[in-house]
């Protein structure tokens, strides 16, 4: 892994990776093994975010949240708790109540121009949503396509797909290839 990138591990939650949530992703636990070795050879640049609703949510939110009332939970809510697997990964954690983790909380963090490479759930919403934000912004973003996890399979190819448009602001690698295995 180069030795300036962040690794960002998007949204390992209760709510994304229970298979008996709405939201929770069937490839979750594909990722696991990937994401460790990735925060092994990050160390502290690392960062895990997290998903939690707008306590006043404007606009589209509303009707989101309306749509999906099992996910307008409070912040502390076990729902939205990070899974066992990503304890320990970061001492940083960034909550956020968007899909994409860019912005400015994330690059108080890893600096306003920084190599990501992003890990996570889902690759079709919160992945593809951060990697666009940060890629506009003028990070150079790699996404690990063996470290994310889609709703689908189909949807994970999608996604990937519409990522890999983006050369050379944002690239897809596996694993092995970020870490030069």
């Amino acid at each position: 892994m180069h030795p300036d990138a962040w690794l960002v591990v998007i949204d390992p939650q209760r709510i994304f990776a229970d298979p008996a949530s709405p939201w929770g992703s069937a490839m979750f636990p594909d990722i696991v093994e990937p994401v460790r070795r990735l925060a092994a050879a990050a160390g502290e640049r690392t960062v895990v975010t997290r998903w939690v609703p707008a306590r006043d949510p404007q606009g589209s939110w509303r009707a989101y949240l309306d749509a999906w009332p099992f996910a307008d939970v409070p912040d502390d809510d076990p729902l939205l708790d990070l899974v066992p697997e990503a304890h320990g990964l970061s001492d940083v954690v960034v909550s956020l109540p968007t899909f994409g983790k860019w912005g400015p909380e994330l690059a108080a963090v890893t600096g306003p121009v920084p190599h990501l490479v992003l890990t996570g759930v889902s690759t079709d919403c919160c992945v593809v949503s951060t990697a666009l934000a940060a890629a506009d912004a003028g990070a150079t973003v790699t996404v690990v396509t063996d470290g994310c996890a889609g709703s689908s399979a189909d949807n994970q190819r999608a996604a990937l797909q519409v990522m890999d448009l983006y050369p050379p602001q944002i690239t897809l690698a596996t694993t092995d290839e970020v870490l030069g295995s």
